[in-house]
């Protein structure tokens, strides 16, 4: 079966749309954050490609961290969250990559103007893990003065931090390397194991193979003494902790797991409805 299919009409003209009305980006998008409130570090925007401004509305929204899939095909990293969705023309180069080299050199360096915290990227491998990496290795070198850096163990602080994600088999390539443009997501089975926060500086799971709470009734004592002892954990080694599946539908439910993931020091809280989590990160300062 082809990798490349025909995306659907709707999204295609959605993204041709969008595409046509959003402003330049790189010094005019520069331009406009000067006078915006601070960055939200907390916000990730899980699935951002599918926005109908990637990487663009999750920076309007002031998030901290975006996520993209990427599929190997050819020598081309492709972005959609499965085969169906893939288009020779949505590359990882050209949906993130390209636009942040762009913002980045209009705000002389960082992501958000005056704020010197790299943006995270989660790049998230749908393709066999070791090849896809490699290639996106390749990648991410053309944009060298762009991300955050290991060299010989001593991690260099860029722009923007490029996290992989996925398929577990590109730790291998990853490890063995001396010199890299991106880190490890890890599991809650790597806390407390030799992996460092140089290799793994984020560690991500599933909220739901992990805690019964879903956001209704009272958060039980036990789940909650977990969630702060796992948090604890990875903070005391440098590693920064989100969780994914949790409830993302507006409502009580969503917004009492978001207030208890602030509460216990969960780093980043997970969501594809940015106006939704900018709302309650602003309304939780």
């Amino acid at each position: 079966m082809a990798l490349i299919t025909r995306r659907r009409a709707l999204t295609t003209l959605g993204a041709a749309v969008a595409a046509t009305l959003a402003p330049p980006v790189g010094s005019a998008w520069a331009d406009s954050q000067r006078h915006r409130p601070r960055p939200l570090w907390r916000a990730h925007a899980h699935n951002d490609y599918e926005h109908p401004r990637p990487l663009l509305d999750a920076l309007d929204h002031r998030f901290g961290s975006v996520e993209a899939d990427i599929f190997l095909v050819g020598d081309q990293l492709l972005i959609g969250h499965t085969v169906d969705d893939l288009d020779p023309t949505r590359t990882l180069e050209s949906l993130y990559l390209d636009p942040l080299a762009r913002i980045v050199k209009a705000n002389h360096g960082s992501v958000y103007r005056g704020y010197r915290r790299p943006l995270q990227l989660l790049v998230d491998i749908k393709t066999e893990g070791s090849s896809t990496y490699l290639e996106l290795d390749r990648h991410l070198r053309r944009y060298k003065h762009l991300f955050t850096t290991y060299v010989h163990g001593r991690v260099l602080p860029g722009a923007v931090t490029a996290v992989i994600s996925g398929d577990r088999a590109a730790r291998v390539p990853m490890e063995a390397q001396t010199v890299r443009r991106a880190f490890y997501d890890g599991r809650l089975a790597d806390l407390g194991t030799s992996a460092p926060a140089s290799l793994i500086p984020l560690i991500s799971d599933n909220w739901t193979l992990n805690f019964t709470w879903l956001g209704e009734g009272v958060f039980p004592d036990a789940e909650r003494q977990k969630l702060r002892t796992l948090v604890q954990q990875a903070h005391a080694r440098g590693q920064r902790v989100r969780f994914w599946a949790t409830p993302d539908l507006a409502g009580p439910a969503r917004d009492a797991l978001w207030a208890e993931l602030l509460a216990a020091g969960v780093d980043y809280l997970n969501t594809d409805d940015l106006a939704g989590l900018e709302a309650f990160l602003d309304a939780h300062r």
